[in-house]
This record gives structure tokens, C-alpha cells and sequence, in this order.
């Protein structure tokens, strides 16, 4: 489905045109045309490849999707996929953006996401000094725009880690702070292999050997990986926490187990000790001391009765009951 197209020259917008006016615009100097598609289908997708003479895996790819982030060289064309990640209800959406950039070309695809880029190409055409570099500066513009929508993710999974540490030390809420931790660091690792192989892949962008297309716009790809790299720290720092806050509530139930078997044990003491004097006395033999007293039986009912209270203050004051 085509969302967008139109040629810039010289970092100003010429036309918005229709797919079957592109090719009047490839060949012209200090010109390029930007096309972006969403949820595109193999026969859309090769009919861009004619026309933009793209290699055929890198349609392939793009075709079948679900492909880890990374960036490709074909000749002097980059291939380059990131993931788009949106909090959907309480959990994250998956989706991907594969962008094609040329000399003379960008083509973006969006698969299985909601999030658009309406606002990247408005930016970049608001600053046509920038948008002059070409169509690595549309690159850049993307990449930015996909990373910066990571902030707001990392912020609403910190809150939510900070939510239930609160509740880690309440009696009772062991079962639900795990389930809780451990769907957190489920989420937290689909963002996190979003994030790492970008990282990675920007190194190729800037410093060291870079793809020609990509010379004007090193710094700003170095821009981007800066916020990638603090992003990821905060990632690596949640992803610590959460381990610690996990080990901290199996302590705790581990706590609370133990706090039932002294219970328990301090009332299985308390009637040991009454069966064992019920059992002594319970003993039919025919000389035995006190058989015959009038007092005997309340006798002895008073003396369990007195070494059981004796056990139960023994064993409060020692905090098992």
C-alpha cells in the first residue's frame, strides 16, 4: 500500500507524484524521490525493484519480513531493517521498517505496525540545508525517529520495575510480584534484541569505513548510535534490577515458608507435649501413682494445661508464634 511519494532536488520538495511518474525523476541531477510503502506484498515490492534496480535479496527479505535488525550493502545501495516497537496495552507491539536507500532513491516499508512516519518527512522538509545531503539524511531521519520512540518505552518499563519493587516486602504478594517480573523481563528483551543489533548496525554508519552513500551524514549517524548506546545502558540497568528484585522475592517467600514451618513446628511442640502426658497417663497399668487420688484427673489437666501455655510463652517470645 502506498503511503507516500514525491521527489526533492536540492533538499526542496519538486512534486508529490504517483508511482508511474518516478521514473522521470531518477535521472535528473541533484534529485531523488522518496516512496513510502506499508504492509506491501511481493508483487508491489517487485515492481520497486525494476524500477529502483534493487538486488533481489534484499526484496526477498523485505517480502518475508521478520528479519533481525542489521544493515546490507549491494553495491552502492544500502539495505537497512529496524524494529518498531509499541506499548499496545500494557505489552509491547512488534513490527519492522525496511528501508532501501540509493543515490537517487529512499523506499521505506512498514510491516505490522501502526506507528507512521508522517512526522520524519514534514522534519525533513522543513530543514532543506539538511535534506540537501540526500538520501542518507532521509536515513538518518528514520533511524532517529525509530529510536526516539524506544525513550518512551524504556520510561513506561522503569515505572512499571519501580511499581513493583514497592510491593516486594508486602506479606502475601510473592506469586503475583514474580509473574510480574517475569513478564517485564519478557518485554524487556523484545525491546532489548531490538536495540543491541542496531547498535551494532550504526557502527558501520560512522567512523572507520563507511558506505559511500553515508559520507555526508557520519555525524549524524554517530548522533543516533549516542542516543542507542544510553538507551541500551538503561536496558542493561533495568534487565540487573530485575534480576535482583527477583532474587529479593524468592528470599522473601523463602522467609514467609519459613515463618509457617515455625508456626507449625511451635504448635505441633505445644500438643507433643499434651499427647505425651495424655499418653503416660492413658496407661492401663494397675499400680500407678495417683490412680486412686480424687484430684488426679483435674491434676493432671492442669498440668498440661500449664506446660502447654508455658510452650506457647516460650515459643512467642522467640517469635515462632
Amino acid at each position: 500500500m502506498l503511503i507516500n511519494c514525491a521527489a526533492y532536488r536540492e533538499g526542496h520538495k519538486v512534486a508529490d507524484l504517483a508511482p508511474e511518474e518516478l521514473g522521470a525523476y531518477l535521472d535528473q541531477p541533484d534529485t531523488f524521490v522518496w516512496v513510502a510503502l506499508r504492509d506491501s506484498d511481493a508483487a508491489e515490492l517487485e515492481s520497486y525493484r525494476r524500477l529502483f534496480n534493487l538486488h533481489s535479496l534484499a526484496i526477498e527479505d523485505a517480502s518475508h519480513g521478520h528479519q533481525r535488525p542489521k544493515v546490507e550493502e549491494y553495491g552502492d545501495d544500502l539495505f537497512v531493517v529496524m524494529h518498531l516497537i509499541d506499548w499496545v496495552g500494557g505489552e509491547l507491539q512488534l513490527g519492522e521498517v525496511m528501508v532501501f536507500v540509493g543515490r537517487n532513491h529512499v523506499l521505506s516499508v512498514r510491516k505490522g505496525s501502526k506507528l507512521h512516519f508522517l512526522g520524519v518527512r514534514e522534519r525533513c522538509e522543513r530543514e532543506p540545508q539538511l535534506l540537501r545531503q540526500g538520501p542518507s539524511f532521509v536515513l538518518y531521519a528514520l533511524m532517529d525517529a525509530v529510536v526516539d520512540r524506544y525513550f518512551p518505552i524504556v520510561d513506561l518499563l522503569e515505572s512499571e520495575l519501580e511499581e513493583i519493587e514497592q510491593s516486594i516486602f508486602t506479606s502475601g504478594a510473592a506469586r503475583d510480584n514474580i509473574q510480574r517480573l517475569y513478564a517485564l523481563k519478557r518485554r524487556l528483551m523484545l525491546l532489548r534484541r531490538a536495540v543491541a543489533p542496531m547498535l551494532e548496525m550504526l557502527s558501520k554508519l560512522h567512523g572507520g569505513r563507511t558506505p559511500p552513500i553515508c559520507a555526508k551524514s557520519e555525524e549524524y549517524f554517530r548522533d543516533v548510535a549516542d542516543h542507542l548506546a544510553r538507551i541500551h545502558g538503561a536496558i542493561e540497568s533495568v534487565r540487573e534490577t530485575i534480576g535482583t528484585a527477583i532474587q529479593a522475592n524468592l528470599s522473601m517467600v523463602a522467609i514467609e515458608d519459613s515463618d509457617v514451618t515455625k508456626r507449625l513446628a511451635a504448635w505441633a511442640g505445644i500438643f507433643a507435649a499434651a499427647t505425651a502426658f495424655a499418653g503416660i497417663w492413658g496407661m492401663n497399668f494397675e499400680w500407678m501413682p495417683e490412680l486412686k487420688w480424687q484430684w488426679g484427673y483435674p491434676a493432671a489437666l492442669g498440668l498440661i494445661t500449664t506446660v502447654c501455655v508455658g510452650l506457647w510463652y516460650r515459643f512467642k517470645r522467640a517469635g515462632w508464634l
